[in-house]
């Protein structure tokens, strides 16, 4: 079927040629003949790269030329939902489709953000979604799309029971939006379509088709009983596989088991790759080398990402910082980058094909059982589904490195089957959080309401009722017991610590643990460094680092020195690194100091402080609740320390934009101490400051003005 076909205007038609769509891929055919353009739901079951993309922007259209109620995109990640909203907001530019607005919402949990009603699109994340529902918001009724990306993802431990959730809610609402549910190809799709009341489309086709095979000794054994030899670089099978794609004109994706390997893999495989570059690419890539080195604090990690990327390879991993990572995401994407070693979680990330993909290792250590454990099927799969890149390979590899396990892996993994997909909102931390969310949203529900809504979700239809009842029960009485919830008859409300709770997006556990502490807190004294232990000792805190044998001498001497500023008495033995790495972010350690002494990288440490300030914010909040006015200053000092990175007599001078950690230490060791002698040096002399500068000098002294 060709995109002219379809019954749409011709400037919508006209939009979607000069996107370069012309024909329909088969899984998007299928939709639109099981009713996608009717307002039927529908669940699509299909690879990587086969156009789900196009299937969403037909049914947003669709819905926006006939309803004026809202549409929301679910996204996972919020990497994705940025790509998303950068695909949807074309939407905006086709002419009879009166004043589209597509509009993007990814964090602050405790925000209404008032701003999306006015958007007819909202690309947001699950967390994202869930919060605004937690919150009332009232255009919540106007939905009448739905469209949830990665809907296999149900399964995770972590993210899977908030998007359970949230679907249960919108397929709920009085006027039944249409659902559209994007997935990777799963075992029990039938059922996940049955749940959330769609039509199953299920399609195995890709735009490159993909073969798949095992490595060892030498040679490759395909999936299809192929057999080929591999030359040998003398840098082990991984590099083998990555350079003898690269040397056929292919780019090779390499993943790896840990951050370590997959830096050491890009650096065997750079002096083998280097030979393939043409001298227009290494210009470039010597560049993108320099920006990188330019652009970010040169820590080894740095240091060595910038050397290999001359090379025309590199390593991506949640260690890199988002502006490292964008580099080398765009520098491979161009083709320039021919070998890009990483770990595992870029295969949930963005949208980075490769014509071969090398899986060096099918163990993972997983931290629950303390030892390496093959990955399932489901991940195997979503690492072949980055083979073949659309445009550019007429075919797409994946090859496993073996042991002398060719058949078995073959029968497991090639031919093997996905797991179906299980819901986890029966686990306890799952029925905690989202019980007290239901109770919240619906004051003076009855237990047997509360049950009937679960029995609603995945794990309902998956489950024994009794199994959901006896979990309701347990998360009920702990809820209660704690003073979350109080009941009424045989009625159910939250208190209005309860709210506070469910609305600031955190686990009743580590609210009740927050406020044990802050019941202890004493008046008048400093308590910085027990705010900072409480935060990173709560189940919410992520990344989070146990400490190594050479750490326990600097835990203790810092417990030491700050232990009047303690909530809670500690020893080396219950501290972790990032506690370690937060206190000295907050006294301007440099980015270099904390990847020598503490091996914390940029983007371990923003992440850090991502999480940080927002549990430092809960901890304020409910404070506020507690009536502790007394400690609202300190935590909102803290909160701007951690976002800064700075000691408390820099906070005066980093109100100005512009003027971060390291231009405010520059300034107030000059002698400007604060706003007031900011002002009153001449623009000439501020501009002679190193890392101000004439332009950054008019703008602070612009800021200055508006302010008085």
């Amino acid at each position: 079927m060709k995109i002219s076909e379809l019954d749409f205007p011709k400037p919508i038609i006209d939009f979607f040629k000069e996107q370069g769509f012309k024909d329909l891929y088969p899984p998007q055919e299928d939709t639109i003949k099981a009713g996608l353009l009717d307002g039927k739901s529908i669940l699509v079951s299909a690879p990587t790269a086969s156009g789900k993309t196009l299937i969403a922007t037909l049914a947003m259209i669709k819905y926006l030329l006939e309803n004026n109620g809202k549409i929301i995109y679910l996204s996972p990640l919020r990497a994705l939902a940025s790509e998303k909203f950068n695909e949807f907001k074309k939407i905006e530019k086709i002419s009879n489709m009166g004043k589209t607005k597509v509009m993007i919402s990814t964090g602050d949990f405790e925000s209404v953000d008032q701003n999306l009603e006015k958007g007819n699109i909202l690309v947001l994340t699950n967390e994202k979604m869930d919060s605004l529902v937690r919150h009332g918001a009232e255009w919540i009724d106007d939905v009448g799309l739905v469209i949830a990306d990665e809907v296999h993802l149900i399964g995770d431990q972590d993210r899977g029971p908030t998007l359970e959730m949230v679907l249960t809610k919108l397929k709920l609402l009085e006027n039944k939006p249409q659902i559209v549910g994007l997935s990777a190809t799963i075992t029990n799709a039938d059922e996940i379509a049955k749940w959330l009341g769609c039509t199953l489309v299920e399609n195995s086709w890709r735009p490159v088709p993909l073969s798949e095979g095992v490595y060892d000794g030498g040679s490759v054994t395909m999936g299809d009983g192929r057999f080929f030899e591999v030359e040998s670089t003398i840098r082990g099978a991984p590099i083998d596989l990555g350079a003898a794609s690269v040397k056929d004109g292919g780019q090779s994706l390499v993943f790896a088991e840990t951050r370590t390997r997959s830096a050491s893999l890009a650096a065997k495989a750079s002096e083998i790759i280097s030979r393939y570059l043409q001298e227009s690419e290494k210009k470039i890539l010597e560049e993108t080398s320099k920006k990188i080195l330019s652009n970010n604090e040169n820590t080894a990690l740095v240091k060595t990402l910038a050397e290999l990327v001359k090379k025309g390879v590199a390593f991506h991993h949640a260690g890199l910082n988002q502006n490292c990572r964008e580099i080398i995401e765009n520098e491979f994407r161009s083709g320039r980058i021919k070998l890009l070693s990483s770990t595992p979680t870029l295969a949930a990330g963005v949208n980075l094909p490769a014509r071969r993909v090398v899986i060096s290792n099918i163990a993972r250590y997983n931290a629950k059982i303390g030892a390496n454990k093959p990955i399932s099927v489901l991940e195997y799969k979503q690492l072949c589904g980055r083979a073949g890149r659309p445009q550019y390979d007429e075919f797409g590899e994946a090859i496993i490195v073996g042991k002398s396990n060719t058949d078995e892996l073959i029968e497991y993994y090639i031919r093997g089957e996905p797991e179906p997909i299980e819901s986890k909102i029966t686990d306890d931390k799952a029925l905690r959080i989202h019980l007290l969310s239901v109770v919240v949203t619906t004051p003076g529900i009855k237990k047997e309401e509360i049950l009937e809504f679960f029995l609603q979700t995945l794990g309902g239809l998956q489950s024994r009722k009794s199994t959901m009842k006896f979990g309701i029960d347990i998360a009920t009485r702990y809820l209660l017991h704690e003073g979350f919830l109080i009941k009424k008859g045989d009625r159910y409300a939250a208190t209005d610590f309860g709210k506070k709770v469910s609305k600031l997006y955190i686990d009743p556990l580590t609210a009740s643990y927050f406020r044990k502490a802050l019941e202890n807190v004493s008046e008048e004294r400093n308590h910085t460094f027990g705010f900072l232990h409480l935060v990173s000792n709560s189940e919410e805190f992520f990344p989070k680092f146990a400490l190594r044998n050479k750490d326990y001498e600097t835990a203790s001497l810092m417990i030491e020195n700050h232990s009047s500023e303690l909530l809670e008495p500690i020893s080396e033995y219950d501290c972790n690194r990032s506690l370690l790495a937060l206190q000295s972010w907050i006294t301007e350690s440099s980015e270099v100091s904390l990847s020598d002494n503490l091996k914390i990288e940029s983007g371990d440490m923003h992440r850090m402080v991502e999480t940080s300030n927002w549990l430092v914010y809960c901890l304020r909040e409910l404070a506020k609740q507690m009536e502790r006015p007394d400690l609202l200053d300190e935590l909102d000092s803290l909160r701007k320390r951690i976002v800064y990175g700075i000691r408390e007599e820099l906070l005066d001078l980093v109100k100005i934009k512009g003027i971060g950690r390291v231009r405010a230490r520059k300034l107030y060791n000059t002698g400007i101490k604060n706003l007031d002698d900011l002002a009153a040096i001449p623009v000439k002399k501020l501009a002679e400051i190193d890392k101000i500068g004439s332009t950054l000098a008019d703008n602070i002294k612009s800021q200055l003005r508006k302010g008085r």
